[in-house]
């Protein structure tokens, strides 16, 4: 009878506090998220003690700390490499950040600018222009693994040189 008042008392709150937080700012959320998962993890720290599941948790533990240290001296070996794919994707972020912020995202670009976009000779015909912009629309289409600036640019580029 208790264990159903109290899942009762949880799924209560849990509904108040998703009805506060559904308006509240992203760094509200943020914050209680971690207030939320560390009384979380205390909580079911107390109860596996009192319960005697404690044990089996640092029976886990200890098998996570045994992999880690049969694992540590390949991650040594290979550090240079994990450091690499590591610098690679912090810069791969901080370059889809700046084409984020790029100036031609207002929408204006020179005709001189489309035209090198496309890779085309300026005074290119209509047909050519669309040729050319299907052309690098398969090549780099974000569907296609392409990239969203890229492909912003090459529209934009058409867009400019069709006045459409």
């Amino acid at each position: 009878m208790i264990r159903i008042v109290f899942v009762l008392l949880l799924i209560l709150l849990a509904f108040v506090a998703l009805r506060k937080l559904r308006k509240a700012p992203a760094a509200v959320k943020a914050r209680f998220l971690r207030y939320l998962l560390l009384t979380g993890g205390l909580v079911m720290l107390l109860l596996m003690g009192m319960t005697g599941w404690l044990g089996g948790l640092f029976a886990l533990l200890g098998l996570v700390v045994a992999f880690l240290l049969r694992l540590l001296p390949s991650l040594l070996q290979n550090a240079p490499y994990l450091q690499q794919i590591w610098m690679a994707w912090q810069r791969s972020k901080q370059g889809q950040a700046r084409h984020q912020e790029h100036p031609h995202a207002s929408g204006k670009m020179t005709a001189a600018e489309a035209y090198e976009v496309l890779g085309l000779k300026i005074g290119a015909s209509d047909p050519e222009i669309i040729q050319a912009h299907r052309r690098l629309m398969q090549k780099i289409h974000p569907d296609r693994g392409g990239s969203d600036y890229l492909a912003a640019k090459i529209n934009l580029a058409k867009k400019t040189l069709l006045g459409r």
